[in-house]
Parts: C-alpha cells; structure tokens; sequence
C-alpha cells in the first residue's frame, strides 16, 4: 500500500509499504478515507517536535471498516470509523485510576508519531481505538472529531463557566475549534490572529476577531476589548504564552494548547502567585473524552438549517490525493526552512483553513465518504 513516510526534518516520501493485515484477534484493519493535517504533523518536519524517522505519518483520521479480527464486536466490516490515535494500555497506574492520557507505556504506540500512522490506503489498531461514527455525518465533519477531542479536553481543564470572558490566540482549525465550544460556555470569546485568510475565516464565524498583526497581540486585544482583560486565554499556537500572561486578567487561567518543541519563554513564578495565575497544560485527551467529540461532532456536523453547510464542515477548505502530498502541506505555509518563516521573524501565511489529505481514490458521494460506504 502507499504511505507517506517520515524521513527526517523538512523530508517525506510516498513509499510502497507491506498491506495493513490483521494481528491480534481484537484488531481491526481500517482502509482509511482521509486524515486531516494536523499542525503537530507540521511541527514535525519543521523539526519543532520530536517523531521517529521511518514512521508514516498522520493521525486525525477517519475511514471505512475493510477486516475485524475474530474477538471485535463493537463495529463491522463495512462500518464508518474514526480512528482515535491517543493508545493507551488500562493496567498502569494512571491507566486505572482512568488517566489514559499519561499511559506510562507511550512509546511506540504515538500513531503517527512513533507507530505507523494514516497517510496510508490503511491501518490497523486495536478494536477499542475505534468508534463508529454517527449515520449521515458527512466526512467533512467526521475528520475533525479527534482535533475536537484534543479541545474538549483543554476546555475543561479551563473549568469556563457562562461569566468567563475567553480569548483565543491563533485561528487555526483548533483556535476555531476552541472558540466555537468556548462560545457555548463562556459570556463573551475574542479571536487574535494574525494572517489575513485565517482572519477572514474567524470573521465570516465569530463577533469578536482582533487583527494582530505587525502589533503587540496583548495590546492589541486588551485595546479591542475596551480595556477588560479576559478571565481565561487559550493559546493554540504553541509560541503565545508570553503574550498569554501579558494579556490575562489577575485570577485568570492560561490554557497552553499549541506544541512547537522549539519555543521557550522566560518565566517567573512570583507573576504567577501574586497575580493569581493558574497555567494550565491539559495534555492529551483521556479515553472517555473521545466519544463525546463523537456525539458532539454529529451535532455540530449537521445543517442547522436546510441548505446550509454545517459548521464543522465549513473549516475544511481543502482536499488533496495522497500523491499531492506537497502540495497540501504547502497550503499551510512553507516547509522548506526549518524555522518555518523564512528567517523573517514573521508567521507563515496561509492558503488554507483544515487541509485533509484523501487516501481513497475512488469516487466518492456527495457527503464526502466513497459509494456505497
């Protein structure tokens, strides 16, 4: 089968790898209709976080059932999946007492990162790291389930209550993600982003989007805001915790979603304890966290109102086959200098809201997923 493989920062290949094929008795082969670009898989060949050369990449998938071993009874041979990539294994200590986020046997088992991910025609995992997706979500909303999980879970690490004011720095897939949950939980949420088409996207969604670009975002935004500062900050960009702390409010919480390995921020813990400050890392999400992005998918997955596009499905704006991977990794700014902005200083410009790479190439209905699946 093809697959697209990790060579090493700013490296990838499409190579010809061995068919996925059931092992366990509890394994299931999916054939896999699309993953999402995620910006970890950026970092990545940026060399902004750490991944195992050879490894195929990708993880935000979602597919079709093509074999299920003889012990599976939760899906079938033909049944839409989605493809939950945060393995675990239930019997360290974490693991029992229901932290299956920080499973102390993580290594080799990071889909896409150090075990064999989904910019492949398929994969297998165990049973239990796939769930069947709701009948009639249509796959532009299917594919961003597992990034919904990764906000649900910082989102309540945040503990937002309706009297929050919330700003979300970044307006990427998961800044949008953030703010559209956020919003049905907190009093008011503000966008801060920088690029032109994010921005343009962040407008056409949400009330309150701060351009802040060429300008200092904390300024920008408390500027914006009429001098309040906001109770709770996500900061999805994995390089905004200085400007994080320079904007939230004394008391507040600072929620860092982004991963970029390769930034650092002076710190000093007296900012903390006499404003007040609570920082906050979420991790990964925990194993009962994913079937709730799974049902709150097929509600925010479906037309509101006829003839209009869901709002999930509207923060896809871009599909591309397996064999452009190039170009789809393109739309989401340059690849070709490990700091990612040409030496500038400046952030990448984007082309692209959520990038989804298409392994299945055959055709495919109107709701996205092959015929007949």
């Amino acid at each position: 089968m093809r697959a697209l493989v990790y060579l090493g920062p700013g490296s990838a290949e499409l190579q010809d790898r061995p068919a996925a094929r059931l092992v366990d008795r509890d394994d299931v082969v999916v054939e896999i209709v699309g993953t999402g670009i995620c910006g970890t898989d950026r970092k990545i060949l940026l060399g902004r976080f750490p991944a195992r050369p050879g490894v195929v990449l990708g993880h935000e998938s979602v597919g079709v059932v093509r074999e299920a071993g003889p012990q599976v009874r939760s899906v079938g041979v033909g049944d839409r999946v989605v493809v939950n990539p945060t393995l675990y294994c239930s019997w360290c200590v974490p693991c029992r007492r229901g932290a299956t986020n920080f499973c102390r046997h993580k290594a080799g088992t990071e889909v896409g990162v150090d075990r064999d991910g989904t910019y492949a025609e398929a994969v297998t995992l165990p049973e239990r790291f796939v769930e069947r997706i709701p009948a009639g979500l249509p796959f532009r909303s299917a594919v961003l389930i597992e990034p919904l999980a990764c906000v649900l879970n910082n989102i309540k690490a945040a503990s937002l209550t309706f009297d929050d004011t919330v700003v979300v720095l970044g307006a990427g897939p998961i800044g949008m993600l953030t703010a559209l949950v956020a919003a049905r939980q907190a009093r008011r949420v503000t966008i801060a982003e920088p690029d032109g088409y994010r921005l343009e996207h962040a407008r056409e969604r949400f009330t309150h989007v701060v351009d802040v670009a060429e300008t200092d975002p904390a300024e920008a935004v408390v500027k914006a805001s009429g001098g309040e500062r906001p109770s709770v900050v996500f900061d999805t960009t994995g390089t905004g915790l200085d400007s994080a702390l320079r904007l939230i409010d004394d008391g507040g919480r600072v929620v860092v979603m982004g991963f970029d390995d390769a930034y650092t921020v002076p710190l000093r813990p007296l900012q903390l304890t006499n404003r007040g400050i609570q920082l906050i890392g979420a991790g990964d999400y925990r194993a009962d966290t994913f079937p709730v992005a799974v049902d709150l998918a097929a509600e925010l997955g479906g037309s509101q109102r006829p003839g209009t596009v869901p709002v999930l499905e509207r923060l896809v704006t871009h599909e591309f086959p397996l064999e452009r991977y190039a170009e789809a990794f393109a739309a989401l700014g340059d690849l070709t200098r490990r700091d990612g902005d040409g030496g500038t200083g400046r952030p990448p410009r984007y082309d692209a809201l959520k990038v989804v790479i298409r392994s299945h190439s055959g055709p495919v209905g109107a709701d996205g997923w092959p015929v007949g699946a």
